[in-house]
């Protein structure tokens, strides 16, 4: 694993190919409350980029850009966070979007356990600490140990689609997984707006 960190943007001239892995780290849960820290992101190819941000300061062109950019698929786990918070503090909805939470609700019925450490060890048979999960990422200085926590986050997305959309394509759910990820961004919305805790399409 090669870990590369930056502060306030991406550097010029990295790239991702057709698909980035993608991943947040924030002050808390709460969008209106709790601040966006850093973003990972990697393209598959054990390398993790980390950008780092101060308190008020998301210009970052450069990642907005690549967030934008319709012909680079945006992977994530849980993107229904993560794109509340790329929304709230960098104005940027992401797309396209592939979520390997909602890929796994969709395929792995069998079980409730569709957390990213439950995935990457019943998919790929990789073990992944959480230790740092709950840690300060507010902190001006990122340990070593929060440093692999990030970028661990996005190191197995691309190779986790690749098993979810197998699965997805023997269920015959692929249609169905492509719109629940296309409404994501609306989704996302509604969190901001107010309807974080209200299932608007209940009865």
């Amino acid at each position: 694993m090669s870990i590369h960190l930056h502060h306030g943007d991406l550097p010029a001239g990295v790239g991702f190919g057709a698909s980035v892995a993608v991943d947040t780290e924030t002050m808390g849960l709460d969008p209106h409350r709790d601040r966006l820290c850093l973003v990972q992101l990697s393209a598959g190819d054990g390398v993790s980029h980390l950008v780092q941000f101060a308190k008020d300061a998301y210009e970052a062109p450069r990642l907005k850009a690549l967030l934008a950019d319709p012909a680079v698929l945006k992977i994530f786990h849980f993107a229904r966070f993560d794109i509340a918070m790329l929304q709230r503090y960098l104005g940027v909805p992401p797309s396209p979007i592939y979520c390997t939470k909602i890929a796994s609700r969709l395929t792995r019925t069998f079980t409730d356990r569709h957390g990213l450490k439950d995935l990457v060890r019943d998919l790929l048979g990789v073990e992944l600490s959480k230790q740092q999960q709950s840690s300060d990422w507010g902190a001006s200085e990122l340990s070593d140990e929060q440093l692999r926590y990030a970028a661990s986050d996005v190191l197995h997305l691309h190779a986790l689609k690749a098993k979810l959309d197998a699965m997805l394509a023997r269920e015959g759910r692929t249609a169905l997984a492509q719109a629940c990820f296309d409404f994501l961004p609306s989704r996302a919305q509604l969190d901001l707006d107010g309807w974080a805790a209200e299932d608007i399409f209940a009865h």
